[in-house]
């Protein structure tokens, strides 16, 4: 077993506290304990206050790695990619303002990098039809008549997100163009619905290449839209690795994700394989998984080449 407070090159997201330490300082101590040096802001329902953590870094050395779009709001409001890719200019704005606030956070933390997730597709007749199909998986399993449901029904959330795509890019444009030294990620959502698809993950890098904007991997999130019938890992990370910038770890079976790496039915050899050393390695895990929990998942991550 992993001894506490013996240094390892992981990063923790703070949403693995949820509510159980509630200011950003005690967070800080609690993650050096467990031999971290490394933070994310994450998403939690109840945001921490993040008042102390000047004085928790001077006195321990932590430092932020990342911040994820949203960690300064509940987890259960609209992700900052669904509004940014809005098509009522204001709705757009908003999210603008948000990110930048996370942004001038990260900034102030000296977090190089910010992370934006996916989302659902705007139509609601298509979100409606993305639960059905749900229903449908989590009763019948993955038969290959649905499988092939659900890559058409994929097909057409592209088609009829193509307009939000736009948005989402003039969107991430401009902030690209305002904070040049602040970096940004985007990582593919959870559901079959999902605006970051495969594909459209795709054509956005593509469209900000020359802007610098990186991709982010979710272990979890990735195995959950395998478990659909939709690429998997291994296509994710052989298509964009060469642009990932961080991953987030974390475990799935079943209709459950954010396990502790080794709990689930993740390869991680494969993910170890592909993911750059460079990356920025980040465990995140639901908070009802405590201590024990967490230094069996650094010392597990480390066995399969991590």
């Amino acid at each position: 077993m992993t001894a506490p407070g013996i240094p390892n090159e992981f990063v923790l997201s703070t949403s693995c506290f949820g509510t159980r330490l509630r200011t950003i300082e005690d967070q800080a101590f609690a993650a050096v304990a467990m031999g971290f040096r490394k933070i994310e802001l994450g998403q939690c329902d109840a945001p921490p206050t993040l008042n102390g953590f000047a004085d928790s870094q001077r006195e321990t050395g932590i430092r932020v790695t990342s911040v994820i779009s949203g960690c300064l709001k509940p987890a259960t409001e609209k992700p900052a990619c669904q509004l940014l890719a809005s098509s009522n200019a204001e709705e757009r704005e908003q999210a603008l303002g948000s990110v930048r606030r996370h942004i001038q956070l990260a900034q102030k933390l000296l977090a190089p990098v910010v992370v934006l997730r996916g989302t659902s597709v705007a139509d609601t007749k298509l979100r409606q039809e993305a639960e059905a199909l749900n229903v449908q998986l989590s009763k019948d399993g993955l038969t290959d008549e649905l499988a092939e449901k659900i890559r058409e029904y994929v097909h057409r959330v592209q088609k009829k997100g193509q307009r939000q795509i736009e948005h989402l890019c003039r969107s991430l444009h401009q902030l690209l163009t305002e904070f040049p030294q602040t970096k940004l990620a985007i990582e593919p959502g959870l559901h079959i619905d999902d605006l970051l698809s495969f594909e459209a993950v795709g054509w956005v890098l593509d469209d900000l290449a020359a802007k610098g904007l990186s991709y982010w991997h979710d272990v979890g999130r990735i195995h959950m839209r395998q478990k659909a019938g939709l690429p998997g890992q291994g296509r994710w990370l052989e298509t964009y690795a060469n642009k990932m910038l961080g991953i987030h770890l974390q475990d799935a079976a079943d209709d459950e994700y954010q396990l502790p790496p080794g709990a689930g039915e993740v390869d991680f050899r494969l993910v170890s394989e592909y993911t750059p050393k460079s990356a920025l390695k980040v465990l995140e895990i639901a908070q009802k998984h405590g201590r024990t929990e967490i230094l069996g998942a650094v010392q597990f991550l480390a066995s399969k080449g991590f």
